[in-house]
């Protein structure tokens, strides 16, 4: 009887192991997502490395130095009459993404790109911040916060938006391109725009806990821990810019 009793404690008593991590469940699937979602960007970006040097390197010191005091006009009317984007040579980011909003006739070599991740970033400190008020359960300082990092979010997007418009109108589409490689406008659009679609994720998911937050919803369970989770989605969005930025616009 005493053996029996002991195995049906053991069969229906078992509580499991403790977690070595001493995460929550909703962390723990969290991360398995990003590091999926790593993964993917992963592959994509080396995709992007390997057709990227299969062409040609363009030559940055002949067209783009000499002319950085004169006109966008007379840059592009240069860059024509030399033939500068060829189909054998990748395309120089310093000529393709030189626009600025409300600023017209001038060569400003990713100034434009530059802002845009500095907007980026920028949100993802106010992510910390909101993090962090969170763990001292201060309400106020949840929704101030998550509130700056939406508006950074959806600048963000404004820009990438503006950016999309520009290059398109400039030529560019999936499968063609003004500047040289019909690849080099097809990466863009595949890259930038699968990021865009998780930061636009990402701000529709901010919203949501936003609101919450406004209603009480976290401070009634006594933690914010949602704040948490939606923040390490939005800090591997920042991160897997940083990367974007580096492979199409330095490289």
């Amino acid at each position: 009887m005493a053996t029996n009793t002991l195995s049906t404690e053991k069969k229906f008593n078992w509580g499991g192991g403790k977690s070595p991590f001493s995460v929550s469940y909703g962390k723990l699937m969290m991360w398995i997502f990003l590091l999926s979602d790593a993964f993917t960007f992963s592959s994509l970006l080396i995709a992007y490395g390997f057709i990227r040097y299969s062409f040609q390197s363009p030559i940055h010191n002949l067209v783009v130095k000499p002319f950085d005091h004169l006109s966008h006009d007379f840059v592009q009317e240069m860059v024509e009459k030399t033939k500068y984007f060829v189909q054998d040579h990748w395309p120089s980011p310093e000529l393709v993404f030189n626009h600025f909003p409300f600023i017209h006739g001038m060569h400003l070599p990713l100034f434009f790109v530059s802002l845009m991740t500095f907007i980026l970033i920028l949100s993802s400190v106010t992510m910390v911040l909101a993090v962090e008020a969170g763990h001292r359960n201060a309400k106020s300082e949840v929704s101030k916060y998550m509130l700056m990092t939406i508006i950074g979010g959806a600048m963000f997007l404004g820009c990438q938006a503006w950016e999309w418009t520009t290059f398109i109108g400039e030529g560019a589409r999936l499968f063609g391109n003004p500047y040289g490689p019909r690849s080099f406008a097809a990466l863009f659009f595949i890259v930038t725009g699968f990021h865009g679609f998780h930061v636009f994720s990402g701000v529709v998911l901010n919203v949501i806990i936003y609101i919450n937050v406004l209603k009480g919803t976290y401070e009634k369970r006594g933690h914010y821990e949602m704040v948490e989770k939606v923040g390490l989605y939005w800090h591997f969005v920042d991160l897997v810019w940083v990367f974007v930025f580096t492979f199409f616009y330095l490289i």
